[in-house]
């Protein structure tokens, strides 16, 4: 008979041991051997759980969409009360994270999202997952943040992830933190301006204003 308890650490182990090497080495360079080894299990405890690699590779994505919250936005946003106070705590434990690792610290979902451009659909729903929690969290706090009547929450919640991703990944190319901070600064000035009640853009579908040319001779345009 199985032991329960020993039986979900070794799932623990296995999931966890993998999630270190994805993130230290890309999803392709991570051997089957390597996860048995960091994990100290053998590969029977591992095909018992996971058929497949990327079995694991989606029981990995599954535990950082349910730790978004307890592992990422709660630690970020312990003492910010401003919705959009904790939008750029989040932004800056990203930050702290950049320097902490000498630069090299990597988004896991955007690096793996990145390294897999044709990943199976069940891989590409899962990462999907994890942006969407992402960006939930953040329009929740942009609920809060008194922006005007007319902004739309959901795309500038997508953008502040576009920030994210993009300022980490321009840090780690040019070791230090100028993009990042730049990125931010920007940001801030977005929001400064929604909420000092700047003109918003055009709805979505709207089509672009029509220039209107000379008129030449004839009457022919």
């Amino acid at each position: 008979m199985i032991n329960q308890d020993t039986d979900a650490d070794t799932r623990t182990r296995l999931v966890e041991a993998a999630r270190r090497l994805f993130l230290a080495k890309g999803y392709a360079a991570t051997s089957v051997a390597e996860i048995l080894s960091e994990a100290d299990a053998h590969s029977g405890s591992l095909y018992h759980y996971f058929a497949t690699k990327q079995d694991l590779l989606l029981a990995v994505l599954d535990s950082y969409c349910e730790g978004i919250r307890p592992m990422l936005l709660e630690p970020a946003w312990r003492g910010v009360g401003d919705p959009l106070g904790r939008v750029f705590a989040l932004l800056g434990s990203y930050r702290e994270l950049l320097e902490q690792s000498a630069y090299g610290y990597g988004c896991p979902i955007g690096s793996l999202a990145l390294e897999l451009h044709e990943p199976d659909p069940a891989v590409r729903a899962s990462l999907a997952a994890n942006f969407r929690a992402w960006t939930a969290a953040v329009r929740e706090c942009l609920a809060g943040a008194n922006l005007p009547p007319g902004a739309d929450l959901d795309e500038l919640a997508i953008t502040v992830l576009a920030v994210m991703e993009g300022a980490v990944m321009q840090s780690r190319t040019y070791g230090g933190p100028q993009a990042f901070d730049a990125c931010v600064r920007q940001l801030r000035t977005l929001f400064g301006a929604l909420r000092a009640g700047a003109p918003m853009a055009p709805a979505r579908g709207a089509p672009p204003p029509r220039s209107r040319r000379k008129t030449t001779r004839g009457g022919r345009r």
